[in-house]
């Protein structure tokens, strides 16, 4: 992607948090310029053809803003000129994002409010909420912080949404990834603690392990790196319905 396209995508998808604060915004821009799974989602054209999104843990709703900016700038409604070795971005029709915290959601509901897609907004804990039939799930550096059994709970119920071939696309660290993993934990506990969440432990696994559980359960599995940039030792694991 040359540079005056990937700064019109994070600026149109960035500026629709403005009305929901400096915050909503300063971390819009972070995240979405600085998490190399939003770019590997266009470039590589992971959910290419897939209209109806779950999105689980899905915080403000960026997933959601970036494919919105990414379609505008292929159908030339937005700044930028779409790079024409990439594939098309997915037209979103229906995105149903659960989050467990409150003041995301509401964030989510503003930068969501003049998305295309008919766009559902639930307050509640993924292990909860009931799941939508689907097209693609996507959950991003979520699973960890649920428990063992909690874990394949919500993956059993995510194969259940989807329909054969239907596409899981998830973020894990790899427990067996060294000081990189590490670094992760630490991370994501100190940012718990930000959030007002208590101490917890997290229910980690290596990503034998991780492709091992999701096999199991009815998906085929691929895995790409997913920490170009970061320190850390991220994968991301595409799943489909067998």
């Amino acid at each position: 992607m040359n540079a005056s396209t990937a700064t019109a995508l994070l600026d149109t998808a960035s500026a629709r948090y403005r009305r929901a604060g400096r915050f909503a915004w300063y971390f819009a821009r972070g995240k979405l310029g600085g998490d190399p799974a939003f770019r590997a989602l266009l470039q590589l054209g992971l959910l290419a053809g897939r209209t109806r999104i779950l999105d689980l843990g899905c915080g403000q709703g960026l997933l959601a803003t970036w494919l919105q900016a990414a379609h505008d700038c292929y159908a030339g409604k937005g700044p930028g000129a779409w790079p024409p070795e990439w594939p098309a971005p997915p037209q979103l029709r229906a995105y149903t994002g659960i989050e467990l915290n409150p003041r995301e959601v509401e964030r989510a509901r503003i930068g969501l409010a003049h998305c295309d897609a008919e766009v559902t907004l639930l307050e509640g804990n993924i292990c909860d909420v009931a799941y939508p039939a689907v097209d693609a799930v996507v959950i991003m550096d979520v699973l960890h912080y649920l428990d063992y059994p909690a874990q394949e709970e919500v993956l059993r119920r995510v194969h259940a949404a989807l329909p054969p071939n239907g596409l899981l696309l998830t973020r894990i660290g790899d427990a067996a990834g060294g000081r990189g993993f590490l670094l992760s934990k630490w991370v994501d506990h100190i940012v718990m603690l930000l959030r007002g969440r208590h101490w917890q432990p997290l229910s980690c696994r290596t990503l034998s392990q991780w492709c091992t559980l999701l096999e199991r359960l009815g998906f085929k599995v691929t895995s790409m790196p997913m920490s170009e940039g970061t320190p850390f030792t991220n994968v991301l694991l595409m799943a489909e319905v067998r």
